[in-house]
């Protein structure tokens, strides 16, 4: 009987170290990418390996141990950014007038496209040379294109033929490159950026509603 439950009481140990580094790995990970986003939050848009490393409190092998390349990192990031954006999301009622869901759902854009301007930024200057980091921009871009859909529904509906010219229009004018032109391109504020956007969605969306 002692030996029984000395193979019991060594599964629940093993068991339990397993946890143990599991977590361990779940939190250095974390670390990692906290580190990673907040480098580029302070304007380090391209932070290296060993400034990732070092800011995360970690050495550089642990880094690549958790981390194959950057192209795992940039997936890792990315999520967290949709983290963060999911977490700061509210509905916008598509029972509204047009012009209240215009406004509210050009106020949420506003704010959600600050919460990841420097991801974006940082984002923009890799691109070009990351398959990841385009796969993350595509996540963007579908989850704009979702909620426009639901939202304003009933206009596209009107739009008939045009929906898709339609749908693809309110995008783009939700987007951040869109945004980084209102914003430093010209050079205006946040809400004057915003009342731009609201004038372009709500436009957009007249010409149907006043057929």
């Amino acid at each position: 009987m002692a030996v029984r439950g000395r193979g019991r009481m060594d599964g629940v140990e093993v068991a339990s170290r397993v946890d143990g580094r599991t977590a361990r790995a779940e939190r250095t990970r974390a670390a990692i990418v906290e580190a990673h986003l907040a480098l580029i939050g302070e304007g380090d848009l391209r932070p290296t390996g060993e400034r990732i490393a070092e800011r995360a409190g970690i050495s550089l092998r642990t880094l690549w141990t958790n981390f194959k390349d950057m192209e795992t990192l940039f997936e890792a990031s990315g999520a967290e950014v949709l983290r963060q954006q999911d977490a700061a999301y509210r509905p916008v009622s598509p029972g509204l007038p047009l012009a209240k869901r215009v406004d509210a759902y050009c106020r949420q854009r506003a704010r959600l496209l600050q919460l990841i301007t420097p991801s974006a930024r940082a984002a923009q200057m890799r691109e070009p040379v990351s398959d990841q980091l385009h796969r993350n921009r595509l996540k963007h871009i579908d989850r704009v294109r979702d909620e426009v859909e639901e939202l304003f529904a009933a206009e596209l509906a009107q739009a008939g033929r045009g929906r898709e010219q339609l749908l693809n229009a309110l995008v783009a004018a939700s987007m951040w490159p869109a945004w980084s032109m209102l914003r430093y391109g010209l050079g205006l504020g946040v809400d004057q950026a915003r009342a731009v956007m609201t004038r372009t969605v709500g436009a957009l969306l007249a010409e149907v509603s006043a057929d």
